[in-house]
C-alpha cells in the first residue's frame, strides 16, 4: 500500500478503506509518513469530507494507536461528559462532584485552555498541590474510592491525535467536523466509560459559530458513539456570552465551590444539572429530568456534592482547605472594577472578546509554553437580561500584568451591547438523542 495513492484517492473524493485509513495512522504514528504528505490528505478530507464510516475507520485507528484505560474494576456505572470548549465553562467541576454523590463513577481526563477558551487541568491546578499526572492504576484506584477523578491525557492514550492535531492546527484543517469528531470521540471511548454526553457550544465564543454546523458535529458524534456500542447523546448549548460569571482559573474554581455550597445559581448550574439528569435517565437512576434535578438539588442542599468535591481534591494530593475557605485564594495585586457608560438592559456579551481580555490579563495561553497567572481573570457582574444604570460596576478583572489593564477594559466594555427591551437569553437550543 502507498500513501501517495491514498491521497490521490481522498483527492478524487473517493471512500477510502478501513485498511487504507488503519494504514495511514499506524505509519504515521511510527514516523513512516512524513508531515508534508498528511498535510496534503488532511487538505482533501478538509475540503471532501469524511463519511460515516470513514469517520468511523479513523477514530478507530486512532484509539488502537495507543492504550485503552481498563474500568472493568471500579464498580457502578462509569459516565463522562465532553464541551467542545467555550469562555466561562466550569461545568466538569460541578457536575462531577454532584454525579460522584448520586453513585454514578465519573471518569474524566480533561486538557488545557489555548486561546480563549479555559482548560479543565488549569483550573484545578489553581489548588494548591493538586495533581493532575496520574497513570491508569492509580487512576483506578481513585474513583474505586471516591466515584471521581479528573486527570490529564497520559501519553500512551491515543498519540495520534496529538500528532494530527499539532498538524491540523499547523494547516488551517482544525474546523472539520470529522476530525473534530474523530479527535473527540477517540479520546472518550479510549477512556472506557459507559454513557456519554456531549457538550456542543455554539456562538461567537465557540468554536462552532452556527447552529447548523454544530447539529451537523452533535448528530455525526452521537451517530459515532452509538457504532462504538456507547450510550451517547448531546446537547447544544449558547456560548454568546460567558457561560459563567467568572473567567479565569482560581475565579472559575471559586464560583464552582459556590455553586456546589448551594451559594450560587445561574447559567453554569443549569448546565450542570441538565447534563447530570441527562446522564442520571442514561444510566437508569432517575425516570426524568424533574425527579433528577430534584436528587441534584438535594446533593447541594445536604452537602453531599462539596464534600465529594473536597475528597476529590484530597485524593489527588490537592489543600482541600482551600475549598472550605476560598479567601485562601491568592488574591492579584491589581483589581480593577468596569463601570456601564449606558443605562439599559444587556443585549449581549461577544463571549470570545471577554476570553480574549482574560487571556491578555494572564489567564490564558497565546501559546502551549506560556505559563499561566492562575489568580488572573475577569468577574463579570451583569450578564444578558441584566439592567444596569450608568455608573454601575458591570465587570471586575484581576492581574499582575499592568500594561494590559487599559486594552483589556476598553475591549470589555465593547463587548457589552445594550437595549432599551430586555432580551431573553436561549441557553439550551437543542437536544440530540
Amino acid at each position: 500500500m502507498n500513501f501517495l495513492d491514498i491521497i490521490q484517492k481522498k483527492k478524487e473524493n473517493k471512500i477510502l478503506s478501513e485498511e487504507e485509513i488503519k494504514y495511514f495512522i499506524e505509519n504515521y504514528v511510527k514516523g513512516e509518513i512524513p508531515d508534508y504528505q498528511v498535510s496534503a490528505f488532511l487538505m482533501a478530507v478538509y475540503f471532501n469530507k469524511l463519511n460515516l464510516d470513514e469517520t468511523y475507520y479513523l477514530t478507530k485507528a486512532m484509539i488502537d494507536s495507543g492504550d485503552r484505560v481498563d474500568l472493568s474494576e471500579v464498580p457502578g456505572s462509569k459516565v463522562d461528559k465532553h464541551s467542545t470548549g467555550g469562555v466561562g465553562d466550569t461545568v466538569t467541576l460541578v457536575l462531577g462532584p454532584l454525579l460522584a454523590s448520586v453513585g454514578l463513577v465519573f471518569a474524566k481526563m480533561s486538557g488545557r485552555g489555548l486561546g480563549h477558551t479555559g482548560g479543565t487541568l488549569d483550573k484545578l491546578e489553581a489548588i494548591p498541590g493538586f495533581n493532575i499526572n496520574i497513570g491508569g492504576k492509580e487512576f483506578v484506584e481513585i474513583l474505586k474510592k471516591s466515584n471521581i477523578a479528573v486527570i490529564g491525557q497520559t501519553e500512551n492514550i491515543v498519540p495520534a491525535d496529538k500528532l494530527l492535531y499539532a498538524l491540523r492546527d499547523a494547516t488551517a484543517t482544525v474546523d472539520n467536523v470529522s476530525l473534530i469528531a474523530s479527535s473527540i470521540l477517540s479520546k472518550k471511548i479510549a477512556l472506557g466509560t459507559d454513557a456519554l454526553v456531549l457538550d456542543v457550544k455554539v456562538g461567537n465564543g465557540a468554536f462552532m459559530k452556527d447552529v447548523p454546523s454544530a447539529i451537523e458535529l452533535s448528530k455525526l458524534m452521537v451517530n459515532l458513539g452509538k457504532k462504538f456500542g456507547r450510550n451517547t447523546k448531546a446537547i447544544i448549548t449558547s456560548m454568546n456570552e460567558p457561560l459563567g460569571d467568572a473567567i479565569g482559573n482560581s475565579i472559575e474554581v471559586i464560583e464552582a465551590i459556590n455553586i456546589l455550597k448551594g451559594k450560587k445559581s445561574g447559567h453554569l448550574k443549569d448546565i450542570a444539572l441538565r447534563i447530570g439528569s441527562k446522564l442520571m435517565i442514561m444510566e437508569g437512576i432517575s425516570k426524568n429530568e424533574e425527579e433528577a434535578i430534584k436528587v441534584l438539588e438535594e446533593k447541594i442542599s445536604d452537602g453531599s456534592a462539596i464534600e465529594k468535591f473536597k475528597e476529590m481534591v484530597e485524593l489527588q494530593a490537592g489543600d482541600s482547605s482551600y475549598i472550605d475557605d476560598t479567601d485562601k485564594f491568592k488574591k492579584s495585586s491589581i483589581i480593577k472594577d468596569i463601570v456601564s457608560e449606558e443605562t439599559g438592559f444587556v443585549k449581549s456579551i461577544e463571549a470570545i472578546e471577554i476570553g480574549i481580555a482574560s487571556r491578555d490579563l494572564g489567564a490564558g495561553r497565546h501559546k502551549k509554553s506560556d505559563v499561566l497567572d492562575l489568580n488572573a481573570g475577569i468577574y463579570l457582574h451583569k450578564k444578558v437580561g441584566d439592567y444596569v444604570e450608568k455608573g454601575e460596576k458591570i465587570a471586575t478583572i484581576y492581574t499582575e500584568k499592568e500594561n494590559e489593564v487599559e486594552a483589556a477594559i476598553e475591549r470589555i466594555k465593547k463587548a457589552y451591547d445594550f437595549s432599551e427591551k430586555k432580551e431573553t437569553y436561549k441557553l439550551i437550543i437543542e437536544e440530540i438523542d
